[in-house]
């Protein structure tokens, strides 16, 4: 097989796993090295199904020893199978990059005879290219869960950022789906990368020749619609690595189907994107906007509403909170207001010390007042010819963009079977008023 078919096969096989949105970490380049890496320089080039391709993401190999239900690379699959060798990828990496294909490296692999095998044959691809070719990029490795500490380790040396894919959002799913994993097995390696990263500040703060370890931190994968958990067991979970694992980022990936089992989704089913786009947004109240899972969800309420952003859900059922005076309101509760950001909640800080702040100044600093309006004053007064009822807000709140990708979620009441066909703004607006 020549290398051309072997990267069709691998980076193919690569497509489901998510890569970084950024590099996070600013290296410059250094004299008789090649490249060099910006905290915010990776993913601006997305391929026709919206994924970023300006890394070269790609596998080691798609041969594995674990018969996983959800994955296409699986042992049982009846596919072409392919290795690179780690001069081959090596070699493939530099010639990418000095033609400006790509920017950076993003290396996964399926498990390969066994995890210390695996990824002793990924460290050696790292090796070369950052001794012998000298490579200064960008490289996101994903640890191979069961690998020995000490492999972990000397990858982590030679990459950026390093992940661990948590795969599904339990241990009953991951059960169900791939009985041969454990979860300790995932959650273990996680816990050494993450006290590899503390270590490693410290050593740096006292020795500043001292290699450095994943400088770009660590981030995980979830799978999001192979199994019946809920968007608030994901929430809490996603919530509880952030914390004890201290993550840059957990990433979401809408499940695909790949193959005809009981225990999966059906071929026909769709991909659940705009679910996969409401965890990304609870995601960013989470990190960004001082949200707690339990104030978005709840147990009555365990999935994110398709036609309501959980932001805006939430403004919502807590109406009774608003609306709140802007230029007195502190930080917090600025960034709870639907239409206001963390920049823009900055700016109006910044600009209310200077004198009162009116509708047009907000608009000038970037708020949007389609949303904002229903939940602000200005000197004591709601904006002029606002009308603060359910229906006014469901209008400015529902965007068309929600409408067009909306399905009838599991549960929903039978009034909402209008979304059987292409939704009405004016019948969804209507039946949403109802519930509230």
């Amino acid at each position: 097989m020549d290398l051309l078919e072997k990267l069709t096969i691998l980076a193919d096989a690569a497509k489901y796993d998510a890569a970084c949105t950024s590099s996070g970490v600013s290296r410059s380049g250094r004299k008789g090295g090649i490249g060099n890496c910006a905290a915010a320089g990776i993913c601006h080039s997305f391929s026709a199904d919206g994924r970023c391709i300006s890394l070269l993401k790609v596998l080691m190999t798609n041969s594995c020893i674990y018969d996983c239900k959800y994955c296409v690379n699986r042992r049982s699959n009846d596919c072409r199978r392919a290795a690179f060798s780690p001069r081959e990828l090596a070699e493939l990496t530099i010639q990418f990059y000095r033609r400006n294909y790509i920017e950076g490296l993003f290396l996964s692999s399926a498990v390969l005879k066994n995890p210390d095998y695996t990824c002793e044959r990924m460290i050696e691809v790292l090796a070369l290219l950052r001794g012998e070719y000298r490579f200064n990029g960008y490289i996101h490795a994903k640890a191979i869960p069961g690998a020995d500490p000490l492999l972990l380790y000397r990858l982590g040396t030679l990459c950026d950022r390093m992940s661990v894919n948590i795969e599904l959002p339990s241990q009953k799913s991951l059960h169900l789906l791939c009985p041969e994993k454990r979860k300790e097995d995932i959650l273990k390696p996680m816990g050494f990368i993450r006290d590899g990263i503390q270590e490693n500040t410290s050593e740096l703060v006292r020795y500043h020749h001292a290699p450095k370890f994943a400088p770009a931190g660590q981030s995980t994968q979830m799978i999001i619609g192979a199994t019946p958990d809920t968007d608030l067991q994901i929430l809490r979970l996603t919530q509880a690595m952030y914390q004890k694992y201290r993550l840059k980022r957990v990433f979401y990936s809408a499940y695909m189907p790949v193959q005809a089992d009981s225990l999966l989704p059906t071929l026909d089913t769709k991909p659940p994107l705009l679910r996969e786009h409401r965890l990304y947004q609870a995601d960013w109240l989470l990190r960004f906007y001082g949200f707690q899972a339990e104030e978005l969800l709840d147990e009555a309420h365990q999935n994110f509403h398709p036609l309501l952003d959980p932001k805006c859900n939430w403004a919502v059922q807590h109406i009774d909170q608003f609306p709140v005076e802007v230029n007195s309101a502190p930080y917090e509760i600025l960034l709870r207001v639907p239409g206001i950001g963390v920049k823009s909640a900055k700016r109006i800080l910044s600009a209310r010390r200077a004198g009162p702040l009116g509708f047009e100044g907000l608009k000038k600093i970037g708020v949007v007042l389609k949303r904002a309006q229903f939940f602000l004053l200005c000197n004591g007064k709601l904006m002029e010819g606002v009308s603060v009822t359910p229906t006014a807000v469901l209008r400015a709140l529902v965007s068309q963009q929600d409408l067009e990708r909306a399905t009838l979620p599991q549960g929903a009441p039978e009034q909402l079977s209008l979304f059987d066909r292409p939704p009405q703004k004016e019948d969804v607006i209507q039946c949403l008023t109802g519930q509230l």
